[in-house]
């Protein structure tokens, strides 16, 4: 039993698997706080975006002759 327990403290196979968890769940993490910071920012740029299209005059961008229908 004491050569199980020396042998048991001295592997070290599962000590890559715990970093592995570790640096996965960091990148995870950097991933949310990255996606919080822009996600409200780019709710209002899109609010934004899209008042000025439904503000503009199509008549005042299109040239008064010449439309054609698309042929």
């Amino acid at each position: 039993m004491i050569k199980f327990i020396k042998n048991f403290r001295k592997d070290e196979d599962g000590a890559v698997t715990v970093d592995w968890v570790v640096l996965t769940a960091a990148v995870v993490g950097l991933g949310v706080a990255a996606y919080a910071a822009i996600e409200g920012e780019t709710t209002q740029l899109s609010a934004d975006i899209a008042a000025t299209i439904e503000s503009e005059n199509v008549a005042a961008v299109a040239p008064a002759a010449g439309v054609s229908g698309g042929d």
